[in-house]
């Protein structure tokens, strides 16, 4: 495919913590050292415009330059606030999906008409669309509905272990840009890259979309484990099966084996399972505590994608024939009103056989 150039003008959809941390990584700016470089472009920082479907999160962000959601982070007087949805877009060349996936469908739809013909599209979101069991990008896809006799748009998921609170101050860490498209898909590792976080590409859409949303319902088994005071074996053991089953599943629907053992797979995994900021492993450590699911999104000002996702990724499983237990054990926790502790007895518990990874 042809090279496709970038605008300079980002549009980032979604004001939670990965929308806000990828305007200063646009912008190129370094949180230790307080500066704005040129994005990663090799030329001046490009524009970059901030969306969201509320009114008074974006007033609130565009007064203050912090919010809620992201403790301690400031965004960057470059990066602008838009309230209306013609102007966040208006000739943008790359839009970079921040929003939850669940939500992404809505969001998308609203503002199809608005969205520049030729504008290049990144998705941050990790989850699988319920019902559809569709991935991020390809919800984006069918609700853009684009002339199939044009040139295809160039889309990509920019995904790995970032937890947003240590993007947000700077510490290392890498991403995969992965993308059909590679000449994008280099366009997207070269504006995303910073001093702090290393890109590489990786033409595997599929598997990296996979792992990304995956991962979230091991998590979520990881902080059962944690509320119960398991121990590290039993969540060593956890993260090592997982990544088994997640693998399994991964080549019943076609996607690359390497693409579950590097950076988007088990890199993303371990970080989720084990990082005391992970929003899917708090969320299952406060189950295994004996706290109510309801009870506890009513209260959660985040979106726990891991919860709806078990449910996708349950049903991907039924439909590629392809065993998952711990991802069983999981739903049977969330949504069949199955103890804990009930959960894990029922995978120790198990027919004994040989060990089998991916």
């Amino acid at each position: 495919m042809a090279e496709t150039p970038l605008s300079p003008t980002v549009c980032i959809l979604g004001l939670g913590q990965m929308g806000l941390v990828c305007a200063p990584l646009v912008l190129g700016a370094d949180p230790t050292l307080g500066a704005c470089a040129n994005g990663g472009t090799g030329g001046a920082a490009p524009t970059v415009r901030m969306w969201g479907h509320s009114l008074d999160e974006a007033g609130a962000l565009a007064q203050t330059r912090r919010s809620h959601r992201l403790p301690g982070f400031e965004l960057p007087e470059a990066a602008k606030v838009c309230f209306h949805d013609a102007d966040a877009l208006e000739g943008a060349g790359l839009i970079v999906s921040a929003v939850p996936v669940q939500f992404t469908r809505e969001a998308w739809t609203r503002l199809r008409a608005h969205v520049p013909a030729g504008a290049g599209v990144v998705s941050v979101a990790k989850g699988i669309e319920n019902q559809t069991l569709l991935r991020p990008t390809q919800i984006i896809a069918e609700v853009l509905g684009d002339d199939p006799d044009a040139k295809p748009r160039p889309m990509a998921v920019l995904s790995g272990p970032t937890i947003a609170a240590e993007l947000a101050r700077g510490l290392p860490a890498t991403m995969i840009a992965a993308s059909d498209d590679p000449a994008f898909a280099e366009r997207v590792q070269r504006l995303f890259s910073t001093s702090y976080l290393r890109i590489y590409t990786n033409p595997d859409v599929l598997g990296v979309e996979l792992a990304a949303a995956t991962k979230n319902v091991i998590a979520l088994a990881a902080g059962v484990l944690d509320g119960l005071q398991a121990g590290y074996n039993a969540k060593s053991a956890l993260l090592a099966r997982g990544l088994a089953e997640i693998a399994r599943l991964g080549g019943a629907m076609g996607a690359s084996p390497g693409t579950f053992f590097g950076i988007a797979g088990v890199g993303d995994l371990a970080t989720t399972c084990f990082s005391p900021e992970g929003r899917n492993r708090s969320c299952g450590e406060a189950l295994g505590k004996g706290r109510k699911l309801s009870e506890y999104l009513r209260e959660s000002p985040f979106v726990v994608e891991g919860v709806a996702t078990t449910r996708s990724v349950m049903d991907l499983a039924q439909k590629y024939r392809v065993e998952m237990p711990i991802t069983e054990a999981v739903h049977a926790v969330l949504f069949e009103g199955v103890d804990p502790i009930r959960a894990i007895g029922r995978l120790m518990s198990r027919e004994l056989k040989q060990e089998r990874v991916g």
